[in-house]
């Protein structure tokens, strides 16, 4: 598979956000917790070089924990505020605003030496498309602000966003780069649905799947299909669709249905708390 998706409002959007990031004391980038440096903009870096910055591990209930505590270590050591969460739910949004507040206790005390009191600080909140802004902000908010959507490029414009009285949220459309020079980051975040699924072959997708998880998490396929982990991918695929009935007309076990079939649940958690980006892989 060649991963290429950049839909043309992404271009107008990084130069907006290179003329707002002007505003902003702080940069809030959503990251996907399963691929926590395949889920990043590299641009982002430049566009909030010399701001405070803080990275949200979203998704984090889908990920391995021990994994996520290992990039938690990561981001750290490169100066970053890191915090795990699943912006789907509302746990944990109160603490939100305590790191925001600690992110920016330099800026905070800054104004008020100078008698600047109650200032909110200004956070931009920046990520690719589909790694949960909207559904974050939404829940911070505790009401619907920002449009959702479970597929990419949901938001097109910006809005600001009052989060109480010290912080005010820029919500930006996400932002990927145009090219994946490594093809590995394209098929992560295709693994992730963070690609749309309709300029993907699903068939190859599921092989990576098998590949994935025969590498990382052995015995999971075992366990949840019933099939032989020392086959060759394509024909676990084709094991799977005979035990879970994926059957096409002709009485065949059906490849792409049990290919999404096994797509949708590695997605979803149903396989259990699957990163695919391990941190010991860049160290």
């Amino acid at each position: 598979m060649n991963f290429q998706w950049y839909p043309g409002h992404m271009t107008k959007a990084k130069r907006q956000m290179q003329e707002d990031i002007k505003l902003i004391d702080l940069v809030i980038e959503l990251v996907d917790a399963r691929i926590p440096l395949s889920s990043r903009n590299p641009d982002i870096d430049d566009i909030g070089k010399n701001k405070y910055r803080l990275i949200l591990m979203n998704k984090s209930d889908l990920a391995d924990k021990r994994q996520s505590e290992e990039w938690s270590k990561y981001f750290q050591a490169k100066g970053y505020f890191v915090y795990g969460l699943d912006a789907r739910t509302k746990n944990g949004m109160k603490k939100i605003t305590d790191i925001i507040m600690e992110a920016c206790k330099e800026k905070i005390e800054r104004d008020r030496r100078r008698g600047i009191k109650n200032r909110p600080i200004r956070a931009m909140v920046v990520g690719i498309p589909n790694v949960g802004k909207s559904t974050f902000i939404n829940s911070y908010a505790g009401k619907a602000v920002a449009k959702t959507g479970n597929k990419p490029g949901v938001t097109k414009g910006k809005q600001w966003i009052r989060m109480g009285k010290n912080v005010e949220l820029l919500d930006t459309p996400g932002i990927l780069w145009p090219k994946f020079e490594d093809q590995m980051v394209g098929l992560r975040l295709a693994l992730v649905g963070s690609i749309k699924d309709e300029i993907l072959n699903t068939d190859e997708l599921a092989v990576e799947v098998i590949k994935l998880l025969k590498d990382k998490y052995p015995g999971i396929l075992h366990d949840r299909y019933g099939v032989n982990e020392d086959a060759k991918e394509v024909d676990i695929i084709y094991e799977i669709a005979k035990n879970r009935n994926c059957i096409s007309k002709g009485n065949e076990p059906d490849f792409g249905k049990a290919a999404v079939l096994l797509i949708d649940e590695f997605r979803s958690g149903t396989l259990g708390k699957i990163t695919v980006e391990w941190c010991k892989d860049y160290e």
